[in-house]
């Protein structure tokens, strides 16, 4: 069979309503999106700058403005979460560093009892760290 060369194939005009309607919903679906929860623990960690990290490997203690201990993503008791701490340390081939996910509000006496029931003996983990947010004048140092 000849096909006409003159013929086209698209013969009306280019209708826009139906992009539009996709674009739309698209819109509604990213911002009902932005309005989930975001899980985790609301924490308002301080600031400070040019602290050292770790290279070791480690696991983190997050204690929120109750005093409340949460490991591995759950609300967990002391007795708990001295009992994770000794699997995993013991699950160790390195020695682990603690980072501790303190809110501002946490009293010292709170992060120095945290403090003591990870360095037990039976737990075994010596190294700890405080975790911080940057602060907003931090730059990188010039190279």
């Amino acid at each position: 069979m000849k096909f006409p060369r003159n013929s086209r194939i698209l013969r009306s005009q280019f209708d826009v309503a139906p992009f539009a309607a996709v674009f739309f919903l698209l819109v509604i679906f990213v911002m009902l999106g932005a309005l989930m929860p975001t899980p985790g623990v609301p924490l308002q960690l301080p600031s400070a700058g040019d602290l050292p990290g770790s290279s070791r490997p480690s696991i983190a203690v997050a204690v929120d403005a109750n005093g409340n201990y949460y490991f591995e993503n759950q609300l967990i008791t002391e007795p708990r979460l001295k009992t994770s701490l000794r699997a995993v340390s013991m699950g160790s081939h390195e020695p682990l560093t603690l980072v501790i996910h303190a809110d501002k509000s946490v009293t010292y006496e709170q992060l120095l009892h945290l403090t003591l029931l990870a360095r037990d003996p039976a737990v075994g983990i010596t190294n700890l760290l405080l975790a911080t947010l940057p602060r907003a004048t931090d730059a990188p140092a010039p190279r």
